[in-house]
């Protein structure tokens, strides 16, 4: 498969961790409490983000330096985190990145595919 074609094949799959983040938040109603004391509904956040990370490994270096601004380094260290960590996972802070983070790089994959 050409750079450019998994490329976007990559990004497309990073979206779809996007949208199933969105979709537990909905399904849990978008609440801290329960998101801190529902197991499941934590591990479903860091499954997805730990996805994107693995993802975002594999787009090409091309790829990556061409849009700079997305913090690809910080998205590898969620996913180093969420794989290594697990259990020292600051709740706060997988909350807000699944927030606020995603819909920035949810916005980005939208614009590329």
């Amino acid at each position: 498969m050409p750079d450019k074609n998994r490329d976007t094949y990559l990004v497309k799959k990073i979206l779809q961790y996007c949208d199933d983040i969105t979709q537990a938040h909905n399904l849990f109603k978008d609440s801290y409490d329960e998101f801190r004391n529902n197991s499941v509904y934590r591990n479903s956040i860091a499954l997805c983000l730990l996805q994107i990370g693995e993802l975002s490994i594999k787009l090409t270096d091309d790829f990556k330096e061409e849009h700079s601004n997305i913090p690809w380094r910080a998205i590898r260290g969620m996913r180093n985190i969420v794989a290594h960590e697990y259990g020292h996972i600051d709740e706060e802070i997988l909350w807000e990145t699944s927030h606020k983070s995603v819909d920035l790089l949810r916005e980005f994959c939208q614009k590329i595919i």
